[in-house]
């Protein structure tokens, strides 16, 4: 066994037990948000004023659990993977091989065939990057395709309520739980405390966009089943080339599918779904609503798994390509 097969086999294992222990950590945070909700705490005698009433200030709290791993580790998993995402898009190159490509690049509008890893000129939207985005490109960022397109998947999640709800808990401590402290009116609204609170009407308006960008995810998820679709035929060429399955392959199945999970579980879709109906009974069109609610539901109710399950895989689908175009993963393949 030579060098080659060695490093390939290390990087392989490396990948299994990140994407393991990515999957497990999401499984675990659901599981730990579960049992938060279903805890019923005891007061703390220590904490509680003669008087009665809660101490106030930032983090008091009488609950007797470990409320702080949820935020704690939400934050922590959450810039990672932002982390990575970035150094991904700044890179440019390396999110194509074969047939396969990166959703971090989906959909390719433009094309730098000079950077190295870059897709075929065919699979660009339209067609080469221009002279005129170059003049105002600013010159510290790469001629990367992923910056063109990133801010419809990002609009969707930022604006998510169950990521609104941990990175007001993990970042603004505002609060960092239930029933916790949080940080103080005084400093988030100014030094002097005058100011009032003005919540998701004022700086976070942008956040009531949600709803619209549901639309957007959907096209996203359509635009990356195609992308798997492509993945099947040799060199990406659709009814031209030999069709096959690889690796590659079931990985970018997989990330559309995964990010349906989380996108249909939305909140806006169960909205959308069974919203604006006084009674689910009589018409054969309200049964029907009421069928799709319900299975909109099952997925809301998890949707905070399926929010980290379609993460975590969208970024594991970036680095299975990445690494197959590096020459550091052999893709195993029918071709």
């Amino acid at each position: 066994m030579d060098n080659t097969q060695i490093f390939t086999i290390a990087v392989v294992a490396i990948a299994v037990f990140t994407i393991g222990g990515g999957i497990a950590l999401a499984i675990s945070l659901y599981q730990a948000h579960r049992l938060i909700i279903e805890t019923v705490s005891a007061p703390r005698s220590d904490i509680v004023q003669d008087h009665g009433g809660h101490v106030s200030g930032l983090g008091e709290t009488m609950r007797v659990d470990k409320w702080w791993i949820e935020p704690l580790w939400t934050g922590f998993g959450f810039l990672c993977f932002v982390a990575y995402a970035n150094w991904a898009g700044f890179q440019g190159e390396h999110y194509w091989h074969g047939s396969y490509l990166s959703p971090f690049y989906s959909p390719v509008l433009f094309v730098d065939l000079s950077r190295v890893g870059a897709a075929p000129l065919e699979h660009a939207w339209f067609g080469l990057w221009p002279d005129w985005i170059r003049q105002i490109w600013p010159p510290f960022f790469p001629t990367s395709p992923a910056w063109l397109i990133l801010a419809g998947p990002l609009a969707f999640r930022l604006t998510c309520y169950y990521y609104r709800k941990f990175y007001y808990r993990s970042y603004f401590l505002s609060p960092p739980g239930c029933a916790v402290g949080a940080m103080p009116s005084n400093i988030v609204a100014g030094p002097t405390g005058t100011k009032q609170y003005k919540g998701e009407t004022a700086l976070f308006i942008f956040q009531n966009i949600h709803r619209y960008t549901w639309y957007l995810a959907v096209v996203y998820i359509v635009i990356l089943s195609w992308d798997a679709f492509i993945s099947l035929w040799e060199g990406g060429h659709v009814f031209s080339g030999r069709m096959g399955v690889g690796v590659g392959s079931i990985v970018l199945f997989l990330n559309p599918l995964l990010l349906a999970t989380y996108t249909f579980g939305c909140h806006s879709c169960r909205h959308l779904v069974g919203g604006r109906k006084n009674s689910f009974s009589g018409k054969i069109g309200a049964r029907i609503r009421f069928s799709l609610w319900k299975k909109v539901t099952w997925l809301n109710q998890r949707h905070m798994l399926f929010a980290w399950l379609s993460m975590i895989w969208v970024g594991f689908s970036d680095f299975y390509v990445r690494m197959c175009s590096m020459g550091i993963i052999n893709d195993i393949n029918t071709w």
